[in-house]
């Protein structure tokens, strides 16, 4: 029988996995035994992780991310893949939203948004989907968010962009399905993010977890770990689905909900 969640002999690419989410994802990947490619745009910040996964024995290496349109993916996958044509893991973390409301809205935001969040995963599945066929197995992943079923003020194209990869997942799933290969993914809630912007300010972070369900904001890992599964053998009848990890962001109806159940809100 498979040990559970090994990955050895596996190769990984993890896009945006310098910090953060990316960062957890590409560490539970390596201490499982998988040989992991961190594509990030700060290239030190990832080449920092590396450093320190290296040190602990694991296999970790970085490649630039200049883009994520498709020749760029294209050329990340053959760099990856390489000569032995051998690519098992592939998770697209890399996303990100230009905050604007609709009448803010212009061209370059809405494009930037539907680029590094939905566009990037078809090019990425365009790209590994003919090495993870010859080889028989395979396994797509995307960070999505609960953005994609909940509404945020300024942020409509990303969870414009985050439903259609949540569809993505699903009609990518439906064609790999025969090949080997499965496409799945992971939608976070509000997850702690080292000190970058409103959201990482504790008094902002407190308010918020007032509203979720278990109290708090939830941690990296609480999102690596649930890739670290469905990268696995384990997860081989799971595909075209997304796992919530939100400590029950989308369970109350409103926050009145909340309040009215722990006098928290």
């Amino acid at each position: 029988m498979a040990k559970p969640f090994d990955l050895s002999g596996r190769a990984a690419l993890v896009t945006g996995g310098g910090r953060g989410i990316g960062a957890a994802i590409a560490t539970r990947l390596a201490e499982a035994g998988a040989s992991v490619v961190i594509a990030n745009r700060t290239l030190d910040v990832a080449e920092a992780l590396a450093e320190d996964l290296r040190a602990r024995g694991l296999s970790a290496r970085t490649v630039p991310l200049p883009g994520l349109g498709r020749s760029d993916l294209t050329r990340l996958v053959k760099d990856v893949a390489g000569d032995r044509e051998k690519l098992d893991i592939v998770v697209h973390n890399a996303g990100g939203c230009p905050w604007a409301t609709i009448d803010e809205m212009d061209e370059d935001r809405l494009e930037e948004a539907l680029a590094l969040n939905l566009k990037a995963c078809f090019w990425l599945a365009q790209a590994a989907a003919p090495v993870m066929r010859a080889n028989r197995f395979g396994r797509i992943l995307v960070t999505s968010s609960v953005s994609s079923r909940q509404a945020m003020g300024g942020g409509v194209h990303y969870s414009a962009a985050k439903a259609g990869v949540n569809a993505f997942i699903r009609g990518a799933a439906f064609e790999l399905a025969r090949d080997g290969i499965t496409v799945n993914g992971v939608e976070p809630g509000f997850v702690e993010k080292p000190g970058r912007g409103t959201m990482s300010r504790p008094e902002t972070m407190a308010k918020i977890g007032r509203f979720i369900p278990v109290g708090h904001f939830g941690e990296a890992d609480d999102i690596a770990f649930a890739m670290l599964y469905l990268a696995s053998e384990q997860a081989k009848y799971v595909t075209g689905q997304t796992i919530v990890v939100d400590g029950g962001l989308v369970l109350p109806e409103t926050g009145f909900a909340v309040e009215n159940q722990w006098g928290q809100a």
